[in-house]
């Protein structure tokens, strides 16, 4: 399917932006940030709050959502992406709005620490960190801590996976789903068919995706490690119900793919969906594209599904 004429608009505007991975990485923030101006106005919710927690590496911001209705709500503890090294809490909020009004449910959106300030494996120990914390705090925060779920969006979804995997590995709390939006699942060479496709021309760059493995990893040895690379996984069984989401044109999309395999071989409950004719990065723009609308809207029924079946 040729690219998909909203998302092509939305590349046309950005024709003359500098490529990320000729960027300093403050300047790559900026630019990643101001996208925000040209989102649609998310999902009315009831009431947004932080919490400041002591994190494994000082203070740890937490930005709770709480829907409409009565609690308790089911609970999704959220990771945010851009390559383990860009965007944060103000750059998803309408993504975190969006699930939380769709899904019925409480998001705790997690600012865990990036690279290159704090490399592998600082981020995914915030992660972890936080994902306990959120369950063992489900009452206070309105939610329900036998209905808790993990999502995120790229980088944010290999935190998910990890997460996923860690808290089977070392201990609770259980978890009822992961959601897993176009997620990076291994490195970027040898890379995989979408990576050659999709090198370049439709956002996400090869490029870019070799600078922010370079921000990340202390050094190149890491690239195996499961918890960077989940794909790399022994043994993916045990792990709670997956949604998988990916785009046409990403070189992510194979990776991902290869990973919703992975879970569905080792008897993981996994709905894997590929959208066409868009991109990395598309559901960013519910209200303005209308498969990203489509993909919201199927990510929050799965969650409604997957929250309805825990006990």
């Amino acid at each position: 399917m040729p690219v998909d004429p909203q998302i092509q608009a939305l590349l046309d505007k950005g024709t003359g932006v500098p490529a990320t991975h000729t960027l300093p990485v403050d300047v790559a923030r900026t630019q990643y940030e101001a996208r925000v101006a040209l989102m649609a106005s998310p999902a009315e919710i009831a009431e947004v709050r932080e919490r400041t927690i002591d994190g494994p590496g000082g203070p740890l911001r937490i930005r709770i959502y709480t829907p409409h209705g009565t609690g308790p709500f089911p609970l999704l503890v959220f990771f945010h992406g851009s390559g383990f090294v860009l965007c944060g809490l103000d750059t998803h909020d309408g993504m975190c709005r969006n699930l939380c009004a769709g899904a019925g449910c409480v998001v705790a959106s997690v600012d865990y620490r990036l690279a290159p300030e704090h490399k592998f494996p600082a981020g995914i120990d915030d992660c972890l960190y936080a994902t306990r914390w959120a369950a063992a705090h489900a009452a206070e925060l309105g939610a329900n801590p036998m209905r808790v779920a993990v999502a995120g969006d790229s980088a944010g979804a290999t935190m998910a996976a990890v997460a996923a995997l860690r808290v089977r590995d070392e201990g609770g709390p259980s978890l009822c789903g992961q959601l897993l939006l176009y997620p990076v699942t291994d490195y970027h060479t040898p890379g995989t068919p979408s990576y050659s496709e999709n090198a370049e021309g439709y956002g996400l760059t090869r490029d870019t995706m070799k600078w922010f493995w370079a921000h990340y990893l202390n050094d190149e040895s890491e690239s195996t490690h499961p918890h960077a690379a989940p794909l790399r996984a022994r043994d993916v069984s045990g792990l709670p119900p997956a949604l998988v989401i990916t785009a046409q044109y990403d070189p992510l999309r194979d990776e991902g793919e290869f990973y919703a395999e992975k879970l569905k071989t080792a008897g993981v409950t996994t709905a894997l969906r590929r959208y066409d004719g868009v991109n990395h990065g598309f559901m960013f723009w519910v209200g303005v594209v209308d498969k990203a609308g489509m993909a919201m809207s199927e990510a929050c029924e799965w969650l409604r599904g997957v929250f309805a079946d825990a006990h």
